[in-house]
């Protein structure tokens, strides 16, 4: 494995736009060999992220032969955009979940998030990973919008689901919280990520196991997929790229993607204890803005810690119809956070966004995918995707070894839940609404109002062209259409990015896909003049005009 310097591979491969976070920049960039030939192994797994690495260090301790392949490198999906929180105090109440599932439903959620943390924390031991692995409280205090019900609704199913939980009368060290109560959630944890994904691809080649990095995975079937351009065949197939690439639309009608924001800073060491703090906001909103917030802390250096802060949750693609800009929300987030950690310093030291998959009826998605029969999907996380990706890994290593998971029925992909039609119906009436972007008025009027460093989309009669105009003033074109269901992108000025507001697909600057579902890049519209680029305003009707 070559590790070379993060500071020297700042593209879109790394990172979606500007935003760097912490772990990435915290860590050298993990990259492996680059696929050079045909392949024929007994398991083949597609995502370098978490999911990824950890179904492949089980199924290589069970005995099994494996090759994996990312787009990027190690760990610069989503999972290197993480806050890290180790878990199980779902963002999704456990009331909700007994209301929707049952009472052993609900036990078994708990069992299974309390298992992945306790699993995090033996791989982290067994393989001596050096990633500040500790076990620390978890906090849940109410947000505004909430009732004081709420709380002891959660608290009285949360010890029927046999979880360590008290309610406090005071939210341990944050300020102006002396009198509000919180539930206590005793033994979670927190690491770094990237710290700890090292220590699994190192233990996944020395136990034989195969990584390829900057390798693009299309076609996948039951036999395989096309890598780039050479054949990669395999018993088994893992789909682990947060959103299921290899599914064109069953998967994406149950589960939506959100953008997430996050803001790190300073804090003076010894200021905090290392905890976990989350308010009952909800990110998904229910069709009303309540935004959602989660806080830890990690070690930064001999003086001081970092403050790590998230949250002001939106569908991806859809910011604007909040009117909430992403600089916005940045600065909400700021405000939330120093009315509760006024010691955080003056000037912030990071700040990136993330992309969580939210199911319908909020639990995750792991085990085979609906209709085959080899393929395995782990999708879903809803912002617990450090706990849910380890216990997809351990349901589909169970699964592929031939051994019945007592999760993998609650999880199950192909599952139905009726008791959230309605939600699910509000949620398909959403995405469909996006095609109206077809025939509504684009963003922008006319290239020439673009400043550098900025896109959007305009409208040629009934085109949408996706624009941007990069730092030398030079104007990049490409179809506005997500090659995955055609919906039309949206200009993301925080990443950098175009993005799909039906299924979560994303975009760099240059067209390359960054997100699935999408598998293939923009089309790219070829600019042949300066004289072509100005001619570009809103309502040009000239039928076959080159940009």
């Amino acid at each position: 494995m070559d590790n070379k310097s993060n500071h020297s591979l700042k593209s879109s491969s790394i990172t979606s736009g500007d935003n760097v976070s912490f772990w990435i920049d915290s860590t050298q960039i993990i990259s492996c060999n680059i696929p050079d030939q045909d392949i024929e192994t007994e398991v083949l797994i597609i995502g370098g992220g978490i999911a990824g690495l950890t179904t492949a260090y089980k199924l290589l301790k069970a005995g099994k032969k494996i090759v994996m392949v990312e787009d990027g490198f190690i760990g610069s999906g989503e999972t290197g955009r993480t806050t890290a929180h180790l878990t199980c105090a779902l963002d999704d109440r456990y009331y909700f979940l007994e209301k929707i599932f049952g009472e052993n439903a609900a036990k078994l959620a708990a069992e299974s998030h309390t298992e992945a943390i306790d699993e995090i924390e033996k791989i982290v031991n067994e393989l001596n990973i050096d990633c500040s692995f500790k076990r620390v409280n978890g906090y849940l205090f109410l947000h505004p919008t909430d009732k004081e019900e709420n709380l002891d609704k959660e608290f009285h199913v949360t010890q029927k689901a046999g979880l360590k939980t008290s309610i406090l009368k005071g939210i341990p060290a944050l300020a102006n919280a002396e009198n509000q109560r919180c539930l206590a959630f005793a033994n979670q944890a927190q690491f770094h990520i990237l710290q700890y994904l090292k220590g699994l691809a190192d233990a996944i080649t020395s136990l034989g196991g195969i990584i390829y990095t900057e390798a693009h995975a299309e076609d996948i079937t039951e036999k395989g997929a096309k890598v780039n351009g050479y054949n990669f065949s395999a018993q088994h197939i893992v789909v682990a790229t947060n959103s299921p690439v290899n599914d064109v639309l069953t998967m994406h009608t149950k589960q939506h993607a959100y953008r997430t924001y996050v803001i790190a800073g300073k804090v003076p060491k010894g200021e905090l204890p290392y905890s976990l703090w989350w308010d009952t906001g909800d990110q998904k909103s229910k069709w009303v803005s309540q935004p959602y917030h989660y806080v830890r802390l990690e070690s930064y250096d001999e003086n001081y810690d970092l403050l790590i802060s998230g949250g002001e949750d939106h569908k991806t693609g859809q910011a604007d119809e909040e009117g909430i800009s992403p600089a916005e929300r940045y600065d909400r987030l700021e405000a939330w956070t120093r009315t509760y950690f006024p010691m955080l310093e003056n000037d912030l030291t990071y700040r990136w966004s993330g992309q969580v998959m939210e199911p319908v009826d909020s639990l995750g998605f792991m085990g085979k995918n609906p209709g085959d029969n080899n393929i395995y999907i782990i999708t879903g996380d809803s912002g617990n995707g450090m706990t849910h990706t380890t216990i997809g890994a351990m349901i589909i290593c169970d699964s592929i070894m031939g051994i019945k998971n007592k999760y993998e029925d609650l999880y199950n992909p192909s599952r139905i839940t009726l008791k959230i039609a309605v939600d699910f119906a509000k949620e398909v009436c959403n995405m469909a609404s996006q095609y109206v972007d077809w025939i509504t008025t684009s963003d922008l009027k006319n290239t020439a109002d673009l400043p550098a460093g900025e896109g959007g989309v305009i409208s040629s009669g009934l085109k949408r062209i996706a624009v941007y105009r990069d730092y030398d003033n030079s104007l990049k074109a490409f179809s506005a259409v997500c090659p995955h269901l055609g919906c039309i992108v949206n200009w993301n000025s925080d990443e950098k990015s175009f993005d799909c507001p039906c299924h979560g697909s994303r975009f760099s600057t240059d067209g390359s896909v960054i997100n699935g579902p999408a598998q293939t890049d923009l089309h790219k519209i070829h600019i042949k003049s300066k004289a072509h680029e100005s001619n570009y305003t809103s309502g040009y009707t000239q039928k076959e005009r080159p940009l």
